[in-house]
């Protein structure tokens, strides 16, 4: 692996911090989507509407369960209220979470490392960072030719900073938009998944569902 990276040359170094990121959204994506939106939460908090054991404190562990309860927690704030404020407050935490599964709140302002945004951006820059070390390669071939001959070690090593350069920002791209498209319609199904279950929810509260 040094040695391919020594034959790269410094462009690939981009291409590699790139390639670390997106490994690390990756592997948040797949661990948290698990954690989204549990199965057996609806009947749970449905058992809590019926024996009438909604108290602030369970409000405040649901939110804190995982997105889907933090849903819940909304309508169950508001059971008292109307249907129409109750569906109104469901709806406003539902968007919030939809923007928040894409781009999860991490301290220290380290989102990025795990928000779907900078895994399509990886995914389309890499191409163009893997060219950039192209033209570098090329440029080092065309500086290794003079009038007397090239020098073949010179000639060689730019060439493998072309080649390498190239695979590499493949290599990084394909992987990435192919996650990045799964995400985007894995989340898309769990946001629509989780307003479903929260409608269910406001029948349930308000008696037009058993």
């Amino acid at each position: 692996v040094l040695s391919i990276i020594q034959a790269a040359g410094w462009p690939i170094w981009p291409l590699i911090i790139a390639s670390v990121i997106s490994l690390t959204i990756i592997g948040w994506h797949l661990w948290t989507f698990n954690l989204i939106a549990p199965k057996d939460l609806l009947s749970q908090v449905q058992q809590w509407v019926k024996q009438g054991a909604v108290t602030p404190e369970k409000v405040a562990q649901l939110e804190k369960h995982s997105y889907l309860g933090q849903i819940f927690a909304a309508g169950l704030r508001n059971t008292k209220s109307s249907r129409e404020v109750m569906q109104e407050e469901i709806e406003e935490t539902g968007r919030r979470v939809a923007h928040e599964i894409e781009q999860p709140r991490l301290k220290y302002g380290l989102s990025f490392l795990v928000s779907l945004n900078t895994l399509g951006t990886i995914a389309s820059v890499s191409p163009l960072l893997g060219l950039f070390g192209t033209v570098i390669g090329m440029v080092e071939i065309f500086g290794a030719l003079r009038p007397s001959g090239g020098s073949p070690a010179e000639l060689a090593h730019g060439i493998s900073v072309a080649l390498y350069n190239t695979a590499m920002g493949l290599i990084v791209a394909i992987p990435s938009m192919i996650f990045y498209r799964y995400f985007r319609a894995r989340a898309e199904a769990l946001v629509l998944e989780m307003e479903q279950q929260a409608i269910k929810l406001v029948q349930i509260v308000h008696g037009e569902r058993k």
